[in-house]
Formats: structure tokens, C-alpha cells, sequence
């Protein structure tokens, strides 16, 4: 839907969409289009879905996102938002907080500490798996895997269903490729449904008595809520709405990671090979795939009347900030279209700003440093395949669907 109010100047005017399929392909189009878009002004307007202010430098963004009072996190997404809330994204303080405190303990430092040797290994069986063949298709061997089973460790689940959540996520993000958007939707929905049905069986388990009284998942479950000093239960749907963020957020994100991080290291061989010989590069090299490549663009709505940017938001309207062209504004950030694994300082917003910074990020920042540690182990001297290119996909959650890759084959 277009929606171009008639108050709008025409330099702010901009026919941008995120979820412009051409945006995709080749692989560096979308970080050119927002270039452009950038140098254009920090605030401009789009007239799709229903009409949005596009915020493309690190100021502006920071200053939407650290200002839940004034930009509302609801709705963060650009379409769907009569699905109902994500939680807690969708929630805005001091109401958010209750929640996000429910899911502290699950990335607690301790918890982090404690699942260090599990993911570690969860990545070396999956590297066991390619690593003597010379080649694999990095996302479906490889980096949708890890944060798939890497989830189920999270939650204390069984590792043997990660196929199940694999064939889920898939659909629920991808839909059916080449099928029709009617019948990608069906699918969408079904998929959805079923991860909706495993959540609600796991609460009820639970709840009865059936399932692990110990872990962590049971702590969420059977933890009052604490707000504004009453106690309550969490409802089974806010559970499971809880849950699926957890999961759809923590594995596109990690899964673009990992894809970008490889396709950035095989164009910059001298920075690969410093990694390769010092290790200890690698939580830097971490930081700065996230700025280079940010996957999120995050949804606001303005409450009040505001200028920003020189430009005027009305209350109602709603904003959509480009993180990944905040994080290579030239005025925050020292040759920012390049990659610099020893970049200092890096003040990224990577992981969003304010109260709503992601709660899973040291989780995503140990998933990473492990994998790409185990990599440039394993496999250093990856390579793209020239004639099967790599197929990314663009949102409001950017990715990459396809990752074909070859390397000398190692043994373990």
C-alpha cells in the first residue's frame, strides 16, 4: 500500500521498501540503496505500507531508540501488526521490563558460562559433518543449524527436534519458495501454528507436573509476574508469544552473521589471515561483521509531536530505523563501507539502543566467537562458488537463504 501524505515535501519523499525483493540481489545493492538514501537526509519518507518516516543515520537513530516514551516499540513491524504483540519487543516501559526481567535468567552471565561447552560442541559435530568433503552449503548445513539447536540447549529441550523447528522457521520466515504469496501464507500460518502447539504443550507439561520442574524454562513458567507489586502467573499465551520471539529472533540474525562474516573475511584475505593467526582478533572481527551488516531494521510510532532531523513527526506517524545505515554513518564511524576487524572504539547499534536492546546479544556475540573460531580451525580456506552465487533476502530482518562455499578438506 502507498501512502504519501500531502504535507510532505518533495526532497523527503523516497520509494524505498524494505521488503523490495530487488534489494537482495546482487549481493551489495541494499547497502548502496541506503547509502544513497543517507546522503539524501537523515529523515525521509516512504509511501509503503501505509506510509513511514525511514531513519538512516546513527543521531537520529539513536535518538528514536533511546526514547520509548516519545517512539513506541508497537508496532515494530511494518506489516502484521494485527497478528498481536511480540513480547516484550512490542511493549514499551515501564510494562516491557516486567517481562524482560521474566527472561533474565536464561542470559544470565552464569547461563552463558554454563553453555559455552554445549554450543561449542553443537558447532563442531555440525563442522564434523561437512568438514571432509571440501565443500557445503553454509545455511542449511551449517549457520541455521547452529542457532536452531542452539535454542533448544537455551531451553533445555530435546536437540533431536531441532529438525522440526528447522522445516518451521523456514516456512514461517520464507514461506514456500516459488510457490504463490497465497499459498506461502497458508503455509506461514500452518508452520507457525505448530510452533505455537509445541510452546503450549512444553507450558502445560510443565504446569502439570509432566515436564523438567528444574530448568529454566520451568523457572519463566512457574516465576510470578511482578507488576507494579502484584504478583501473577504468566498466561500460557504470553508464554508462548515470549517464546517465539526468542526463537525467530536469535536465528535470522545469527544466521546472517555468520553468512556476512564469511563473505566479508573472503574478500578481505589479509584480515582473515590475521584472524587465522591470532585468535584473539576474533571478538573485535565479531563487532564489526555486526556494524557492517546489521540485520534489523526496527519499527516505531511517534506518540507526541516531534522534530527530528529538521524534519516534523506527527504523533501517530510511524518509523522504521535502518540500523545496518546507521552503523556506516561516515560522521560516527571512520571509513564505514570497509571492514576492520580491529576497529576502536566501535559504538555500533548492532543489538538496537536504549531499553530495547536485544536481551539475547551475549548469547549471539558467544555463538559467533565460537563458530567463527571453529571455522577458521577447520575450514580457513573458504571460498565463494563463482557459478552458484550467494541468494540473500530482504526485510526488517535481513539474510541470506543460500551460501554455497568450498574449502580443502579437513578431518578432525
Amino acid at each position: 500500500m502507498l501512502t504519501t501524505k500531502i504535507d510532505i515535501p518533495a526532497h523527503l519523499i523516497t520509494d524505498f521498501d524494505v521488503y523490495d525483493p530487488s534489494l537482495a540481489v546482487p549481493t551489495d545493492v541494499f547497502q548502496e540503496r541506503v547509502d544513497a538514501l543517507r546522503k539524501q537526509g537523515p529523515i525521509l519518507y516512504s509511501p509503503h505500507h501505509g506510509g513511514h518516516w525511514v531513519v538512516t543515520r546513527y543521531k537520529e537513530a539513536l535518538q528514536v531508540l533511546q526514547d520509548p516514551e516519545t517512539f513506541s516499540s508497537f508496532p515494530n513491524n511494518l506489516l502484521n501488526a494485527a497478528q498481536g504483540r511480540f513480547l516484550p519487543l512490542e511493549l514499551d516501559p515501564p510494562e516491557h521490563s516486567y517481562y524482560r526481567q521474566a527472561l533474565q535468567p536464561l542470559f544470565s552471565p552464569k547461563q552463558m558460562k554454563a553453555l559455552e561447552p554445549e554450543i561449542r560442541g553443537i558447532i563442531t559435530e555440525l563442522i564434523d559433518q561437512f568438514a571432509d568433503a571440501g565443500e557445503c552449503e553454509f545455511i542449511s548445513e551449517f549457520a541455521h543449524e547452529v542457532p536452531t539447536r542452539i535454542f533448544l540447549a537455551l531451553m533445555g529441550w530435546p536437540l533431536s527436534d531441532a529438525p522440526k523447528f528447522t522445516e518451521w522457521t523456514d516456512i514461517t520466515l520464507q514461506g514456500i519458495p516459488g510457490a504463490s504469496e497465497e499459498v506461502s501464507a497458508e503455509a506461514r500460518a500452518k508452520a507457525a501454528a505448530e510452533i505455537y502447539e509445541y510452546f503450549g504443550r512444553v507450558v502445560a507439561q510443565v504446569r502439570s507436573g509432566e515436564g523438567n520442574a528444574e530448568g529454566l524454562t520451568a523457572q519463566i513458567i512457574n516465576t510470578p509476574l511482578a507488576v507494579e507489586g502484584k504478583p501473577r502467573q504468566l498466561t500460557d499465551e504470553e508464554l508462548c508469544r515470549m517464546f517465539f520471539l526468542l526463537l525467530v529472533a536469535g536465528l535470522h540474525t545469527v544466521q546472517g552473521a555468520l553468512a556476512w562474516g564469511l563473505l566479508h573475511l573472503s574478500r578481505n584475505l589479509e584480515q582473515r589471515e590475521a584472524i587465522i593467526e591470532d585468535p584473539t582478533l576474533i571478538p573485535s572481527a565479531v563487532e564489526e561483521i555486526l556494524r557492517i551488516e546489521t540485520a534489523t531494521s526496527s519499527g516505531r510510532r511517534a506518540t507526541r509531536d516531534i522534530e527530528i532531523g529538521d524534519v516534523t513527526i506527527k504523533a501517530g506517524d510511524q518509523l522504521l530505523v535502518v540500523m545496518t545505515s546507521a552503523n556506516r554513518d561516515e560522521d560516527e564511524f571512520d571509513d564505514a563501507d570497509k571492514l576492520q576487524i580491529e576497529r576502536h572504539p566501535n559504538r555500533h547499534i548492532g543489538f538496537g539502543a536504549g531499553p530495547h536492546r536485544c536481551l539475547g546479544s551475549h548469547l549471539a556475540r558467544l555463538e559467533l566467537r565460537l563458530a567463527l573460531e571453529e571455522i577458521h580451525k577447520r575450514i580457513p580456506d573458504y571460498a565463494l562458488v563463482g557459478d552458484n552465487p550467494p541468494v540473500f533476502h530482504s526485510s526488517q530482518v535481513r539474510g541470506c537463504a543460500k551460501l554455497p562455499i568450498t574449502f580443502t578438506p579437513s578431518t578432525r
